[in-house]
């Protein structure tokens, strides 16, 4: 009786684990599809559009991925199937290993991906703005959401292609010390997108006090301290996450070797 009642929970445990796993690779395949046709989302800014689409295209395989082993460890337990839950096992098992490998290169690598985030955004500020619909589209909204302005500040417009094709300006703009030469930041870049001192502290001397009325700080300081503050929050998704797939591999090793013990004495 004790030994029936352990196996239904164990069964129907396994069940539960496993729809989480899909409620997972759902998610992932929602957000790598929304990343492949929304344009504007953030990490767009990349400068190397082939590693960008490269990224998303792993996230989405891994959720699809994370559906198969959802559903074999489902149909495996409704159905009592040592095939599927030795298939559930050996593919959780990969997604665990690949899981703490890219955790440790993120990890290794943490500070590179800070400089290239900061040159890929660099590099959209000076040459894509204006130029290209859905960089335009995905600075705007990365500097209003975020509050900040630029890179590393407002100085970053400074020589844009948005800047230099302004005709607004009179003063030739370029990158050299004088102290007549002006840059332009985007509307964006104010704090209050609709008041006259936006549009009269857009235009910046070179070298000059920035206005209160722009915001100030650089966008990646600003996404680099939203990290930090939602990192205990990441740790502790992922630690639940972690726990529940070693459960889902014990409780899938249980009841196969349950099942098999069951057919031995069957037969």
């Amino acid at each position: 009786m004790v030994l029936s009642e352990c196996y239904g929970f164990v069964k129907y445990a396994l069940i539960a684990v496993n729809f989480i796993f899909w409620a997972v690779g759902l998610a992932a395949v929602v957000l790598a599809v929304w990343m492949l046709t929304d344009q504007t989302f953030l990490m767009s800014l990349t400068q190397e559009q082939h590693n960008f689409n490269a990224g998303v295209y792993i996230l989405l395989s891994a959720g699809i991925l994370m559906l198969i082993v959802a559903f074999l460890g489902c149909c495996g337990a409704f159905r009592e199937s040592q095939c599927m839950l030795v298939a559930f096992f050996s593919c959780l098992l990969v997604v665990i290993v690949a899981q703490i490998a890219a955790g440790a290169w993120l990890y290794s690598n943490r500070n590179r991906l800070e400089e290239l985030v900061k040159s890929s955004v660099i590099n959209t500020v000076k040459n894509q703005y204006g130029e290209d619909s859905s960089h335009t589209d995905a600075v705007d909204a990365f500097q209003s959401s975020l509050g900040c302005c630029g890179a590393t500040g407002p100085s970053d417009w400074t020589g844009s292609k948005y800047a230099t094709r302004d005709p607004s300006i009179p003063v030739s703009i370029t990158v050299s010390g004088d102290a007549n030469s002006v840059y332009k930041v985007p509307k964006s870049c104010c704090k209050d997108k609709e008041s006259v001192d936006c549009k009269a502290d857009r235009n910046i001397k070179v070298a000059s006090t920035v206005s209160p009325a722009i915001y100030n700080e650089g966008c990646i300081d600003k996404l680099m301290d939203v990290l930090n503050h939602q990192q205990d929050n990441v740790i502790i998704v992922t630690s639940v996450i972690g726990i529940l797939e070693l459960l889902g591999l014990i409780f899938s090793l249980v009841l196969c070797c349950a099942i098999g013990s069951s057919d031995r004495y069957k037969a």
